[in-house]
C-alpha cells in the first residue's frame, strides 16, 4: 500500500484540535505523532511519508484529543526530571510548573553536607512524580512518598517498581492521609526537605475539560479557598523537619500569599518565599523550619 505524507496529515490533526479548543493544537498533533512512529518530537521532520494504517491510528488520537482527553492519557507517559511516569485514568498528570520545585528540592539537596544521606518526603505524591524524580536524581536520598487515594497509589506503585527496575534507588509509598497526627512518626525532626504538590484548587473554579472531566477531584480540590488541605498538613510538615529542614508547597496561583502567611504565622518557619512559575504567576511557597 502506497505511503502517504505526514505533513497534511499533521496539518488536519491541527486543524481539528484548533476547532476543538485545545490549547496548544499543532505540538499535541505532533506529540501524537512521535508517539505511535516511536520518535522525539523534534525528528518528525526525518519522517516524511507514513503508513495508511498509522494515519487511521493518528486520527482516532486526534479524535478522543478533540474530546479533551488529557495529552498523556493518550500517550500514557509523563514527565518529570529525568524520568518518565505512567499515567492514565485515575491518576493526576503531573504538570510542566511543578518541574519548578523539583528543581528547587535539588538545589537544597546540593547544599547539605555531602557524607550526609538526605531524608525526602512527598506528601500527595499522586504518581509518584516527585518522589521518584529526587530518587533518580538522588540515589543517595531516603525518599519517602504518602498518598491517600488508592487508585492514584496504583499507579505510583507501578512507576516505582519501574523506576526500580531500571535501577533506581526505591522509594517507601504509604497509604496515608498527610493531615493524619501519627504520620511518619519515626521521622519526627529528621527530615531534610519535604516537598508537597497537594490538592489546591478552590471548590468551584472553572477548569478546562481536561481537568474537571479526568482528573481526580480528589488531587484537585482544597475547599472554598484551596487551603483546607495545606492548613491540615502545616502541622505534621512543621513536627517532621529538622531544624534547618526546608518545604516547598504549590498552590493555586490566587493564593500564595495567603499561604506564606500561613506558615509565616505558625512561627516555626523563616525565609517564607513565594516563587513564581515561568509565566510570572504565584506558583509554590517554601520555608525553613526554625
Amino acid at each position: 500500500m502506497t505511503r502517504v505524507s505526514l505533513r497534511p496529515v499533521l496539518n488536519e490533526a491541527a486543524e481539528a484540535l484548533r476547532a476543538a479548543g485545545v490549547h496548544s493544537p499543532r505540538a499535541d498533533a505532533e506529540q501524537l505523532a512521535a508517539h505511535l512512529l516511536g520518535v522525539e518530537r523534534t525528528r518528525l521532520m526525518m519522517v516524511p511519508l507514513v503508513e495508511p494504517e498509522l494515519v487511521t491510528r493518528l486520527r482516532g488520537l486526534v479524535d478522543q484529543r478533540a474530546r479533551r482527553v488529557p495529552l498523556q492519557y493518550l500517550t500514557g507517559l509523563a514527565a518529570m526530571g529525568e524520568i518518565d511516569l505512567a499515567v492514565g485514568p485515575g491518576v493526576f498528570v503531573p504538570r510542566p510548573e511543578t518541574e519548578l520545585l523539583f528543581a528547587w528540592a535539588l538545589a537544597q539537596l546540593e547544599a547539605l553536607p555531602h557524607d550526609h544521606e538526605p531524608i525526602v518526603v512527598d506528601f500527595c505524591t499522586g504518581s509518584g512524580a516527585l518522589a521518584l524524580a529526587v530518587a533518580h536524581a538522588r540515589p543517595d536520598a531516603q525518599v519517602h512518598a504518602i498518598e491517600i487515594d488508592p487508585e492514584a497509589l496504583k499507579w505510583a506503585r507501578r512507576n516505582a517498581d519501574d523506576r526500580i527496575a531500571d535501577g533506581d534507588t526505591p522509594i517507601t509509598l504509604y497509604a496515608d492521609d498527610v493531615t493524619d497526627p501519627s504520620l511518619l512518626t519515626e521521622l519526627d525532626g529528621r527530615v531534610d526537605v519535604l516537598l508537597s504538590n497537594p490538592p489546591y484548587i478552590p471548590d468551584g473554579a472553572v477548569l478546562d475539560p481536561e481537568v474537571a472531566d479526568h482528573d481526580p477531584h480528589l488531587a484537585l480540590f482544597g475547599g472554598p479557598d484551596g487551603l483546607d488541605v495545606i492548613r491540615a498538613m502545616v502541622p505534621n510538615i512543621a513536627r517532621l523537619l529538622r531544624p534547618g529542614g526546608v518545604t516547598a508547597i504549590e498552590h493555586d496561583d490566587t493564593n500564595g500569599a495567603a499561604l506564606a502567611a500561613l506558615l509565616t504565622a505558625r512561627g516555626d518557619f523563616t525565609d517564607v518565599v513565594e516563587h513564581p512559575d515561568l509565566a510570572g504567576k504565584p506558583r509554590f511557597v517554601a520555608a525553613i523550619r526554625t
